[in-house]
């Protein structure tokens, strides 16, 4: 298909011309990049190396936290790099793969997310039967369900990409190689190619939005029967996962929900659910989970590596050395 075009590469614009500007980026962003990769590591370490791994919950919040590793990773150290440089350049290839692999990864996100709406839901609306319902076959059935999920997206998305011909200028306004910036430079009309990409992309992330949320407010219904500890600790569980659903779900349906159209703000909308959420979510999982803080201990207090030990209580620890005191 390369060979139809007269673009064999294309230039990234990216987010600044000025240099200052630039530099300035690249050290926020490489900051950013650090504690996605150092947030998430704990968070997958700490679940892999605890009883933790055995509870959906946090079955699910480890592959969120490995699906965060690779989607940042698939835009991030490409836009850094581009940072320090004057001429920024991707490869015809290079930029159908970058494509694929942003939204195959971004779809599995976006499934994984809703697999953790529906443990929540069966967990608080139907409690006795919730070993039962989310047992290890339906994990694993929800995991390769969202990985089935995100390549039917992203293959969509790409096999639109490949056959759109691009004849020059080969400028894309954007700091990596989306969909919206590739029609745009196409030399072909492609008004209707872009209701294709609302359905595949904006429609389906107003749906599932819809549906996670309308999932959430009936779980908060639920609860409000629950005892005050109960309660208080399903919706701090639930307040999290409402929080991530929320900052990533908004700027994806302002980005593709819209006719093939792009704006000076798509870049900061972008920059949001790429980066600046997969850095946020082992901190929003993490704050007020206290079974999670305690796993982190365990594995990271310690001199080494320990399993949980289920008769080692962390609190019945802490009344003993209160207790010695006095």
């Amino acid at each position: 298909m390369e060979d139809r075009n007269n673009v064999t590469e294309f230039i990234l614009l990216g987010l600044s011309t000025d240099k200052k500007v630039r530099i300035l980026c690249f050290l926020f962003f490489l900051f950013c990049y650090l504690a996605i990769w150092l947030g998430n590591l704990i968070i997958v370490i700490s679940i892999s190396c605890s009883q933790l791994i055995t509870q959906p919950m946090y079955f699910f919040l480890n592959c969120l936290a490995l699906s965060d590793l690779f989607y940042t990773s698939t835009v991030t150290p490409k836009l850094m790099t581009d940072l320090l440089l004057e001429r920024k350049v991707i490869s015809y290839k290079n930029c159908m793969t970058q494509l694929f692999t942003t939204h195959f990864f971004g779809g599995i996100e976006v499934f994984i997310l809703t697999g953790m709406a529906y443990d929540r839901y069966v967990a608080i609306c139907k409690p006795l039967h919730y070993a039962i319902i989310m047992n290890r076959q339906r994990r694993h059935s929800i995991l390769i369900a969202s990985g089935a999920g995100g390549l039917l997206h992203s293959l969509g998305l790409f096999l639109l990409a490949i056959v759109l011909p691009f004849c020059g200028p080969n400028e894309i306004d954007h700091y990596f190689c989306d969909v919206y910036p590739l029609l745009k430079l196409a030399c072909i009309d492609t008004h209707k190619i872009g209701f294709f990409v609302i359905a595949n992309s904006g429609l389906m992330g107003l749906v599932i939005f819809v549906v996670l949320m309308a999932s959430y407010i009936l779980i908060l219904y639920n609860v409000r029967t629950y005892s005050a500890e109960s309660r208080h600790k399903a919706l701090s569980i639930c307040s999290s996962h409402i929080t991530v659903v929320i900052l990533f779900f908004i700027p994806v349906i302002f980005v593709y929900i819209r006719p093939a159209t792009t704006l000076p703000e798509d870049k900061v909308f972008t920059l949001f659910y790429t980066i600046i959420v997969p850095m946020l979510n082992p901190l929003i999982y993490t704050l007020r989970n206290m079974e999670m803080k305690n796993s982190i201990r365990r594995v990271w207090c310690n001199k080494r590596f320990i399993f949980e030990d289920e008769a080692f209580d962390l609190r019945l620890y802490d009344d003993f050395l209160l207790a010695k005191k006095l």
